[in-house]
């Protein structure tokens, strides 16, 4: 008995030491592939930090949140609560949803009135069982055909601030700018079992109020039918919150039939695909059956038209504002990622937070604005053959006078791609409306960690940092790739596309 005891206590002692090592003396994590961040820094000493207290607290969560080896722990933590996790039933779910809804309209403004227009049936996931994960996610399916699905708790009446907004830019511009409103639904709307519909709103009922709320100037674009036609498509990604490039192809189409603009099929472009793709949900749901059911990201280049991107590149500070702004500087439009990168998503311009404008071969006198949200970076390369210009702004940086911009680039329409979260979010739209009397230059203070940087702007997040950059088809020999590196804090390698 006193012998188990010892042996016992030294493998107790062994696990202790174990740990004091590895947490004590292993480098640590300084980014979370799985939770998509940076890691906290060590932070920076001031005497008056150390005797608010704050400089030890700041200490405490560097310290925990950037363990050695984290996302291995956390994935070991996930994998035990798999083992013991029960599908979901109906007193095991509380989530705040709006109740506010109301039956589909039946007017000509209705979504998808047309014949054989009938509600999308998933058979893949339809009597699967469901789940509920972190952050109000269903996990549904299993194996390989396992989805991340997205809880919508916005209600029929919502969208009225983004409408407004729209408004305001069709009312400023008048007839010289034509005006477009494209509200994109997520997942759920289409993949959703049966069994948990009641946990997530319709999301057409909301799209339907947004459109009717918009101005008589201003041009409805119906994404949500072109997505639904497509619905037993890889349209939406299943291990991201974003749809596929498929949709965004989709969507685009009917951006374009609307706008009276040329549109080529899937036939002019390349196909490219990042294999083992593993997208955000992962981090955002701590559900290990999505990391073990990676897919295949696929994308589309386009051929036989030339067009060469110019980025304006912004430092953010913690509040997601513009700090600071690059000089215009060449680069590409599609980054490519090695397999298994769960960066892809930013194959298109490389990142959200930056000013982006193609010039393309096509002449045609149309320009168009995108204002977006990350939705809308899948939708501007569908569009090089639509458009001579196509200019791409964030709806959450910018720093230029909207007004000024649109008459000095002459843009001739300007499109809003956000999807249904965003178009439901009043303080999204708001931002939005300020661009159009901000003065050009609006910046504001950096954080404390963001002065201490290196002057020079940076093209990449980290997540980026793995990506191979490769030149655009029509401008590889025109690119000035010195400049472009440059401007990375880490000089990458710059291939084309073969």
């Amino acid at each position: 008995m006193k012998g188990s005891h010892i042996i016992f206590s030294i493998v107790v002692v062994a696990m202790f030491a174990g740990y004091t090592i590895v947490f004590d003396t292993f480098p640590r994590s300084t980014f979370s592939e799985l939770e998509k961040r940076d890691l906290a820094a060590f932070p920076e000493f001031t005497w008056n930090k150390l005797f608010s207290g704050d400089y030890t607290k700041e200490i405490s969560s560097w310290f925990s949140d950037s363990e050695p080896y984290r996302d291995m722990f956390m994935a070991w933590s996930m994998e035990f609560d798999e083992a013991k996790r029960l599908s979901i039933g109906d007193d095991d779910v509380k989530i705040q949803i709006s109740q506010d809804n109301v039956a589909i309209s039946n007017s000509q403004e209705a979504l998808g009135n047309e014949v054989g227009d009938e509600e999308y049936q998933d058979s893949l996931n339809l009597e699967d069982n469901a789940k509920l994960a972190n952050s109000g996610i269903i996990i549904a399916g299993s194996g390989e055909n396992v989805r991340a699905l997205m809880i919508f708790g916005g209600g029929s009446k919502g969208g009225g601030a983004y409408a407004e907004v729209v408004n305001k830019y069709k009312e400023t511009f008048g007839s010289k700018v034509n005006i477009y409103s494209m509200t994109i639904p997520n997942s759920i709307e289409f993949y959703c079992p049966e069994k948990v519909k009641k946990y997530s709103n319709p999301q057409r009922p909301f799209i339907e109020n947004v459109h009717s709320l918009l101005s008589s100037g201003v041009k409805a674009v119906d994404a949500y039918t072109a997505l639904r036609r497509h619905a037993d498509e890889d349209i939406y990604l299943r291990t991201d919150h974003h749809w596929a490039p498929l949709g965004a192809y989709y969507a685009a189409e009917a951006f374009a039939k609307v706008a009276g603009v040329p549109f080529k099929s899937l036939d002019s472009y390349d196909c490219r695909v990042v294999k083992n793709f593993v997208g955000s949900m992962y981090g955002y749901s701590k559900d290990i059956s999505i990391k073990k059911a990676p897919e295949d990201f696929v994308y589309y280049v386009p051929t036989g038209v030339d067009y060469a991107t110019t980025y304006i590149v912004y430092d953010v500070n913690k509040n997601y504002q513009v700090t600071r702004e690059s000089k215009p500087m060449s680069g590409p439009y599609f980054y490519k990622f090695n397999d298994g990168s769960g960066g892809a998503y930013s194959t298109f311009m490389g990142s959200d937070k930056k000013l982006t404008k193609v010039e393309t071969s096509t002449k045609n006198g149309r320009k168009v604005l995108i204002i977006k949200d990350s939705y809308g970076n899948a939708l501007p390369g569908y569009l090089f053959y639509s458009f001579e210009e196509v200019h791409v702004v964030d709806a959450r940086y910018f720093t230029k006078n909207m007004k000024r911009y649109v008459e000095g680039h002459k843009i001739t329409d300007i499109l809003f791609a956000f999807n249904v979260f965003n178009a439901y979010s009043s303080s999204f739209s708001k931002k939005v409306e300020r661009y159009l009397s901000q003065p050009d230059g609006t910046t504001y203070p950096a954080d404390k960690t963001d002065e201490e940087k290196n002057d020079t702007v940076k093209l990449n997040t980290k997540q980026q940092e793995s990506a191979v950059e490769i030149e655009d088809l029509a401008t590889e020999n025109s690119v000035d790739k010195s400049e472009h590196a440059g401007a990375n804090s880490k000089k990458e390698k710059v291939d084309s596309i073969p």
